[in-house]
């Protein structure tokens, strides 16, 4: 059985882990006969919002105790992550891959990712193994594959710019489609980039995960 790293940055899209991503990702990847493995970094969330107001909170969370609660405790941190063991990496959105796995949110194109989060992702690029990055996890990808290489965000301006400034080539894209760069064997998909329900959000993970599994 082929084994799926996921990396998590929290558990709830204005803050952490997009959970309906999340979840459509690991159910995903069983459907594909594959098994997932969740991670995430041993850090404090940028800042934590009530989902109900957008409003900040004056309290501080761990993005790896949050990640627990979408991966019903099975959960490890990323600096344990051995790409030896695994065949593949997958990194849904939310906003915590843009505050927590890496500062995208506030730096844009001057962004930098969280240390243990990069050394694994670019793991899995030195040893041509496949990833998959959903809905803004992607503007982490020329951090990681370098100049040229393609990907995903969706139809964002603003975000497209940012990730063709980091040094990437961005592709437009529907919410059913994906992109593939064959040389560096990593997906890309908008998710709810572009998506206004769940199933929408699953046409384009679905068809990501199916590739994923199938490359690695």
């Amino acid at each position: 059985m082929k084994k799926i790293a996921v990396i998590l940055s929290g558990s709830g899209v204005f803050d952490g882990a997009e959970i309906h991503e999340s979840v459509l990702a690991l159910h995903a990847i069983e459907k594909e006969g594959a098994s997932w493995h969740c991670f995430a970094p041993n850090v404090d969330q940028h800042h934590v919002i009530n989902h109900i107001t957008g409003e900040e909170m004056s309290e501080t969370r761990n993005v790896l105790v949050e990640a627990a609660r979408v991966a019903r405790g099975n959960v490890q941190d990323v600096a344990q992550l051995n790409v030896a063991e695994f065949d593949a990496l997958l990194v849904p959105g939310g906003f915590g891959a843009a505050k927590n796995l890496s500062d995208f949110a506030f730096k844009g194109a001057e962004c930098q990712v969280h240390p243990d989060v990069e050394k694994a992702c670019k793991a899995f690029a030195t040893a041509n193994k496949p990833a998959g990055y959903l809905c803004i996890a992607p503007a982490l990808i020329p951090i990681i594959y370098g100049s040229g290489v393609k990907g995903t965000i969706g139809q964002d301006e603003a975000t497209a710019s940012a990730f063709n400034q980091l040094g990437g080539e961005h592709i437009n894209c529907c919410v059913d489609e994906i992109v593939y760069d064959d040389n560096h064997h990593v997906l890309s998909t908008p998710a709810y980039m572009l998506a206004e329900t769940i199933s929408q959000a699953a046409s384009g993970i679905d068809k990501l995960v199916h590739q994923l599994v199938k490359l690695s």
